[in-house]
């Protein structure tokens, strides 16, 4: 969990959220128990994870892996066009918890945080940006993660 889209408290109160659902598996039984304290998480939640998530037919992305970061980006650019976080957000959580070299397909993501600091930060020409310059880049943003979701996304 590298990217930081979810916390070892979320994954264990996942699991607790499956076992009252109804779905229940002898691992999922393990991460519901496990404990949240600080330090201790890493350890068991990653030695149980990938097995549960196998039990529920759920793909497993070993820590550092690009795949797993694409997939980061791809979630997180859904929860801007799901409006659950904002354009500038998601550029942000870009460039702090994804690299270029990390994840080649948040470079868009990344350079349009850079937009916002100049839009923020700089004045052109003596004078400060148009005062919709940042709903321009908002525009952008919304357009990038249209992109890096293969343009299929219908949200409004």
């Amino acid at each position: 969990m590298e990217c930081r889209v979810g916390h070892s408290g979320d994954v264990i109160e996942a699991a607790c959220d499956c076992l009252v659902a109804g779905v229940d598996t002898p691992t999922l039984r393990i991460l519901a128990g496990s404990s949240a304290a600080e330090g201790s998480e890493s350890d068991e939640l990653r030695r149980w994870l990938g097995d549960a998530l196998a039990e529920l037919s759920l793909i497993f992305f070993p820590v550092g892996s690009r795949a797993g970061a694409d997939e980061a980006v791809r979630i997180m650019a859904r929860r801007l066009l799901d409006r659950t976080i904002t354009a500038r957000a998601l550029t942000s959580w870009a460039y702090g918890f994804i690299t270029r070299d990390g994840a080649p397909l948040a470079a868009g993501l990344i350079d349009l945080e850079d937009a916002y600091e100049i839009v923020e930060a700089v004045v052109h020409d003596g004078q400060p940006y148009p005062g919709d310059a940042a709903a321009r880049v908002d525009a952008d943003v919304v357009a990038e993660a249209r992109r890096l979701l293969g343009g299929t996304a219908e949200h409004h």
